[in-house]
């Protein structure tokens, strides 16, 4: 056998390198990074993050993600409007579409546990552009996420101090309702929240195991106490009679109707599957616990039990809420903007609607942290590997954090949040999580055909039976986004390709070794 190249292309000096057509595929926008070269590139002073987290942790951060607006604010919405009580069988439906992807990202994370999630997944397995694709794609869903978060939590603590009579004026209370204002509130928030994922990940992790621990136990209490004022009558029917929704025209039109003459429908069977299109958007975040993987100390342990098992939490408790709100109101009667609170008020007991109110308020701001947190390390990985300036990739000499990356992030985030409505919608950060969940699963499949010898803790079940059901699953529910949102998305894509052709291509560390490794072969 041949010393510069065997069957798996061995090179003296690099480690086990990919199959034989690695030589070419290094060339050029498809090139990968193997994973051997993620993980050295981890092992620099420079770049090295700290490891300090547990499963324990991932867990905690999952759920404290995941565990948010959806559960305080979608589950009646989308109960009144989309499926009746049959909405717990919606978050299911939602809930087999995230373990699909979980079960890849699983495989992925304990595979190659380097910060970036589906960037750093991408870039081993289909190349360097799609990489920089994906990861251009994760910014712009964490970064919008977490300003439309803040503006929401902003809205909760601005009603529970008009409650304690006092009250922000006007001018600093945000836009809404044709009013133009800066939001105070959801800046300092984001700013905050900043120096703290500076300070370190562990100290990020105690903060948001308080506030995950606060929020946790305020929906056992209502799911708890709600459970004593269930009437039966409000579940019948369970699955309310079929009506097709008038999407109404043009581009606010999901893409399945435009594209097929499909029409929607609300309430039966078929409302069921167009309400999941929309819950969905409560189980975004489990995939960030993958961006901490680098900083998890057995990351090919914990990383899949943080994800799987945050998921798990989060789906049960979703469920356990819609069947007792469904129960303790009639679906139709239900509020849009604060459906569990009012609830309790429609019962004559008001005391919980004010502590939902506050558990809400806490809740959010994990979730704004761990969409920041999850932002930081995907800019962090890109800038590592010089696809964006690498001046974003040095950590703190003390703290272990990207806190270049972090700081700057966060001032944009907090300016976004100051200045964005709350009216703004989340569809563009579900396309951009379906987008990514494709992506993960397609690359499960070649990696492991590609580089079937890795070591993996965690093997993805019936490949690619599992793979091919995400892809397809995560489709059909990015067909039901309205077109618009497909035309924004786009646009931030091509946005994106500009500035790899700009900059990326040129500066990324893997074309330079090429350029040096040629240049080393051309002189005598």
């Amino acid at each position: 056998m041949s010393t510069q190249q065997g069957p798996r292309g061995e090179g003296p000096g690099n480690g086990p390198l990919a199959p034989r057509n690695r030589t070419r595929r290094d060339r050029g926008v498809l090139r990968t990074k193997s994973v051997e070269q993620s993980i050295r590139d981890t092992e620099e002073p420079e770049h090295a993050l700290k490891k300090s987290l547990s499963a324990l942790d991932l867990t905690v951060f999952g759920v404290g993600v995941v565990i948010g607006t959806g559960i305080f604010v979608l589950t009646g919405k989308i109960a009144k409007e989309q499926a009746g009580p049959s909405v717990a069988l919606s978050f299911v439906v939602a809930g087999v579409v995230c373990a699909l992807a979980a079960l890849c990202y699983a495989e992925f994370a304990s595979t190659v546990p380097v910060a970036g999630s589906a960037y750093t997944f991408a870039y081993a397995s289909l190349g360097e552009l799609p990489a920089w694709i994906i990861g251009w794609d994760l910014i712009l869903e964490l970064a919008l996420g977490c300003a439309v978060v803040a503006v929401g939590w902003s809205g909760y603590v601005r009603s529970l101090l008009d409650s304690a009579g006092l009250h922000v004026p006007p001018a600093l209370s945000g836009s809404h309702g044709g009013h133009f204002g800066f939001d105070l509130l959801a800046c300092i928030l984001v700013l905050v929240i900043t120096a703290v994922l500076v300070l370190g990940m562990k100290l990020s992790s105690r903060v948001t195991t308080v506030v995950v621990g606060v929020k946790v136990t305020v929906v056992l209490l209502v799911i708890i106490a709600g459970s004593f004022f269930i009437t039966g009558a409000n579940y019948r029917p369970f699955i309310p009679p079929s009506k097709p929704t008038p999407a109404g025209g043009g581009l606010a039109a999901p893409l399945s109707q435009l594209l097929f003459g499909f029409t929607p429908s609300h309430f039966g069977v078929m409302g069921i599957f167009a309400a999941a299109a929309v819950v969905f958007f409560a189980f975004i975040g489990f995939d960030i616990v993958a961006t901490a993987a680098e900083e998890t100390r057995v990351p090919q342990r914990d990383v899949p039990r943080g994800i799987l098992g945050s998921l798990a939490i989060c789906t049960l408790l979703y469920v356990a809420v819609s069947i007792v709100v469904t129960g303790m109101e009639k679906y139709d009667r239900l509020s849009v903007d604060a459906p569990l609170a009012d609830a309790f008020k429609h019962v004559g007991h008001p005391f919980y609607a004010g502590l939902i109110s506050f558990g809400a308020a806490v809740g959010l701001t994990s979730v704004c942290m761990i969409l920041l947190l999850g932002q930081s390390r995907v800019f962090f990985a890109m800038s590592r590997d010089g696809l964006l300036p690498q001046v974003f990739s040095r950590v703190h000499p003390r703290f272990g954090t990207p806190h270049r990356s972090t700081i700057a992030l966060g001032v944009v985030v907090a300016v976004v949040a100051g200045f964005t409505s709350i009216d703004v919608l989340a569809e563009l950060v579900n396309i951009g999580t379906l987008f990514a969940f494709a992506v993960v699963a397609i690359g499960v499949v070649l990696l492991r055909r590609s580089r079937p010898d890795l070591p993996r803790a965690f093997r993805t079940p019936f490949v690619p039976a599992v793979p091919l059901l995400s892809v397809l699953a995560s489709f059909w529910l990015m067909l039901n986004l309205p077109a618009e949102t497909w035309i924004r998305f786009a646009i931030w894509m091509a946005a994106g390709f500009v500035l790899y052709a700009v900059y990326g291509q040129r500066h990324s560390r893997l074309a330079i070794r090429q350029r040096q490794r040629d240049a080393a072969g051309a002189r005598p």
